[in-house]
């Protein structure tokens, strides 16, 4: 086609483009398009196989034959408020649970203070490596090496013989100390970013009016970085409530995820395991609500 008056025509746009020009005309459309794969994953492959699995904790086991009754009752969770060893189990995990979040979170933040305040950038660098590399390995590698430490002839034996003394073994002080050396990072790294965040000038500011290092903590930087520290303690208390692996490795104690996983593997009561598995679902739904009461997400 010849150009008429001088006027080139327009050029002629491929498919693509005329697909992209209008899903710059419609940024809701192309938001739900590009959300439409992750999101449709989390909903049917995870959220619904979670309901499928919650659901048939109102189904029963019939006794007789070994097989799944599909008949809605509340049975499995009456057994698990009378029968007493599942309530001790509940407890113990979740005091686990607490105990853990809390030895993390005094470990994690003079490390993540350090890095945030006063370490170079050299330094900090290389922290962020030395934190990073253990999440780089295989959780099974590392529990069954704490095993090897925690042993009779182990390392940890070896160190604490000279003093007279003698480690923890497998028991469930050796599960707690596993379990912290486990999602450990899970917490550096949310106080880490916390603490960057908090402006230098506030500190200086709370130093220039008299303020001592301690109640500068508690009354600057700890009401500051509080958001970044329930972030991590979630991390820290719900990967503890449902760990399995660990005590299963380093002790003979049971927690509320050897239940389950037995039920399930060895004496094939579905409807049991998942009734127990609302323990530690309604714990964290209570756990968040209150976490969000208290304010922790308005500055996130």
């Amino acid at each position: 086609m010849t150009s008429v008056a001088g006027i080139e025509p327009p050029p002629h746009r491929s498919v693509g483009r005329r697909l992209s020009a209008w899903l710059y005309r419609w940024p809701g459309v192309r938001l739900g398009a590009l959300l439409a794969a992750p999101f449709s994953w989390i909903v049917v492959l995870y959220l619904g196989s979670l309901a499928v699995l919650l659901v048939s904790a109102f189904w029963q086991l019939d006794t007789f034959t070994g097989e799944v009754v599909h008949q809605p009752t509340l049975k499995n969770f009456q057994t698990i408020v009378e029968v007493p060893v599942y309530r001790t189990i509940a407890l113990r995990t979740i005091a686990m649970a607490v105990a853990v979040t809390v030895a993390c979170a005094l470990l994690a933040f003079p490390i993540a203070y350090t890095m945030a305040r006063l370490a170079s950038k050299q330094m900090r660098r290389l922290l962020l490596v030395a934190i990073l590399i253990p999440l780089w390995a295989s959780y099974l590698v590392k529990v069954y090496s704490w095993r090897v430490i925690l042993g009779e002839e182990g390392v940890l034996n070896w160190l604490l013989e000279p003093f007279g003394a003698t480690g923890p073994g497998y028991s469930i002080t050796g599960t707690w100390l596993v379990f912290t050396y486990l999602w450990l990072p899970y917490m550096i790294l949310p106080l880490y970013a916390g603490l960057e965040r908090i402006p230098s000038s506030l500190l200086e500011a709370s130093s220039d009016l008299g303020a001592r290092s301690g109640r500068t903590f508690f009354r600057v930087v700890l009401p500051l970085v509080f958001p970044a520290l329930v972030v991590g303690s979630i991390f820290t208390f719900s990967l503890t409530l449902g760990d399995y692996i660990t005590p299963e490795v380093v002790s003979s104690t049971q927690f509320i995820g050897n239940v389950i996983y037995d039920n399930v593997g060895v004496a094939n009561n579905l409807p049991l395991a998942a009734a127990y598995a609302f323990v530690p679902i309604s714990v964290m739904v209570v756990y968040l609500l209150l976490a969000r009461r208290a304010g922790a997400f308005e500055n996130l």
